[in-house]
C-alpha cells in the first residue's frame, strides 16, 4: 500500500541569529593592538621600576580576551521559525547546542508584541494552546521590527487559509 505525501508550502521561514559587529579578523586585530599597547606600557613602567603594573595590566588584557570569547560563544544561539498553513514551528538552539522545539497550529496562536514608545519592540512571543514561547529576544530593535512585520503577515496569511 503506497501513501502519497504532498509537501506543504512554507509561507514564512526565518533563521534568527544574534548580531556581532566584530568578526574573527577584527577580534584578532583588536587583541594584537591591545597586546602591543600592553608591551609598550609594560616597558615604560618596567623602566620606572613599577614592574607590578605589567601583571595587573596583563590581567585586563586577559579579561578582555575572555569577555569576547564568552560573547562569541553566546552568538552561537539561533532560532528557526517556520510557518505553513497548518503548522508553526519554532526551534531554539542554545549556545551549548541544546535543542528546544515548539509546534503550534497557526490558527490557534497569537503573536504577542510588547512595545515601548522610545525603544520600539521590547518582547515578542507566540502564545497558544496554553503555552507561551518568546522569540527574537537577542535581536536589535530594527531586526525585531522587520521580523515582527514579516512574521505577523505570514501568520495572518496562514490563518486566512
Amino acid at each position: 500500500m503506497a501513501t502519497s505525501h504532498v509537501a506543504e508550502e512554507t509561507l514564512f521561514s526565518a533563521l534568527l541569529r544574534p548580531h556581532r559587529s566584530l568578526g574573527k579578523r577584527g577580534f584578532a586585530v583588536l587583541m594584537g593592538v591591545l597586546i602591543a599597547i600592553w608591551i609598550g606600557v609594560g616597558i615604560v613602567f618596567l623602566q620606572l621600576g613599577a614592574w607590578p603594573v605589567i601583571g595587573f595590566f596583563g590581567l585586563d588584557v586577559v579579561a578582555i580576551y575572555f569577555a569576547f570569547r564568552w560573547n562569541y560563544r553566546a552568538a552561537r544561539a539561533r532560532e528557526e521559525v517556520t510557518v505553513s498553513r497548518t503548522r508553526l514551528d519554532i526551534r531554539k538552539v542554545a549556545p551549548s547546542g541544546r535543542d528546544e522545539r515548539h509546534s503550534f497550529n497557526p490558527f490557534w496562536t497569537r503573536f504577542a508584541v510588547d512595545r515601548h514608545d522610545e525603544i520600539g519592540i521590547t518582547r515578542m512571543a507566540v502564545e497558544g494552546e496554553g503555552r507561551k514561547v518568546s522569540i527574537g529576544g537577542f535581536l536589535n530593535p530594527d531586526d525585531r521590527e522587520s521580523f515582527a512585520t514579516a512574521f505577523g503577515r505570514a501568520l495572518a496569511t496562514a490563518k486566512a487559509g
